[in-house]
């Protein structure tokens, strides 16, 4: 969160793109790669200076269908102790999408409406992520 705070100007986001990425990278650990420590989950960030963050979270896993993961907001799923982790990230974020059967998620946070354009330049970094050994499966 340092590298976006280097592009981004303060405007209350960034608490959402924070969370939006803890909860990728959960996902991609636990989900994704099924908390085996021999995994990695790669994460890379790219920041204009105008303040676009564009993030991209890659696991090892088998991916998921979009379409079978269940709305945290019906009535019946009220209750369930997890299932809102993508609910959080297309809530925080302006746009995402996923490639690959769902082990690579791209998400995206537009400039700030009062942040000015300082230039075009884009810089970027890449995180490898790896799982504490003390991940329990579940």
């Amino acid at each position: 969160m340092r590298f976006v705070a280097k592009f981004r100007a303060q405007d209350g986001s960034e608490l959402d793109i924070e969370t939006a990425v803890r909860e990728a990278v959960v996902n991609a650990i636990v989900h994704g790669n099924e908390s085996d420590p021999n995994k990695r989950v790669y994460v890379a960030c790219r920041c204009s200076t105008d303040g676009e963050v564009c993030i991209t979270i890659q696991d090892e896993g088998r991916g998921f269908d979009i379409n079978k993961i269940l709305g945290p907001t019906a009535p019946e799923n009220l209750l369930l102790t997890s299932g809102r982790g993508i609910y959080f990230i297309k809530m925080f974020m302006d746009e995402v999408s996923f490639e690959q059967g769902g082990s690579v998620v791209h998400m995206r946070k537009k400039p700030a409406a009062a942040q000015m354009p300082r230039g075009n330049p884009i810089s970027a970094e890449v995180f490898r992520v790896s799982p504490p050994k003390d991940i329990e499966r579940t």
